[in-house]
């Protein structure tokens, strides 16, 4: 008789046991990525908004609006000044004649509320003139409109920039606000990052989140989102 030879049952259970421990492994991995990739964004964003209440209190205005930036902030060879009308808003809109929510950074940095050193220059956005998310497209702050279901009342907000997966945003609004893309202090933003970046879309299925109800950031994840805390 001829003898048969294969895998026992132990050995069988040592490989599932092996391929286990690697999926566990690379799962685990993808996790703490996930992780530090939220924790980024909300640490990030809440830099900045410590950042804008402190230029506020000290100046008595809003970065990248403030008047008198070439007067007391220390720029080489000077800071770019805003108009002064209490609104950070793009070269052309409310009496600005500077792209303010770029000023916004050169403000900031070079009064030390931020780190890093950025210097004023007009649209498209650089790593120079511009701070950058985790996913390197660009951060804004500025006073509109464009958030959650577009149309609603302008108001100063912090853009996390576009690229940015739905599931990272919707652990973000989770962690910090109620889940809700269209509602609350944290929202859906169509912002496309600046520099000819793409625009993120919502409300419908296979986009950055559904209408519901009740309405929800998209799984699977949609890549190209982006979010906003409104101040």
């Amino acid at each position: 008789m001829r003898k048969q030879s294969g895998f026992t049952l132990i050995e069988i259970a040592i490989v599932l046991v092996i391929i286990g421990l690697l999926l566990g492994g690379v799962l685990k991995g993808q996790e703490l990525i996930t992780s530090a990739r939220v924790r980024n964004i909300i640490t990030q964003q809440d830099g900045i908004k410590a950042a804008y209440f402190g230029f506020l209190d000290r100046f008595r205005s809003l970065p990248g609006d403030y008047a008198l930036a070439s007067t007391n902030i220390n720029c080489t060879p000077t800071c770019t000044n805003g108009n002064g009308n209490g609104q950070i808003t793009p070269n052309g809109v409310a009496g600005a004649t500077i792209d303010e929510h770029i000023a916004a950074w050169e403000h900031l940095s070079k009064s030390g509320f931020i780190n890093g050193s950025y210097t004023y220059a007009a649209v498209p956005e650089t790593t120079a003139s511009a701070l950058t998310n985790p996913y390197v497209r660009y951060v804004q702050l500025i006073y509109d409109n464009s958030y959650g279901v577009g149309g609603l009342v302008s108001r100063h907000n912090i853009k996390t920039g576009n690229q940015v997966p739905s599931d990272i945003l919707a652990e973000i609004d989770r962690k910090i606000d109620d889940g809700n893309p269209i509602g609350g202090i944290f929202q859906f933003s169509p912002y496309n990052g600046g520099a000819g970046g793409t625009s993120p879309t919502g409300g419908a299925v296979g986009t950055c989140y559904t209408a519901g109800p009740p309405p929800a950031w998209s799984a699977p994840p949609v890549t190209n989102c982006g979010g906003t805390s409104l101040l």
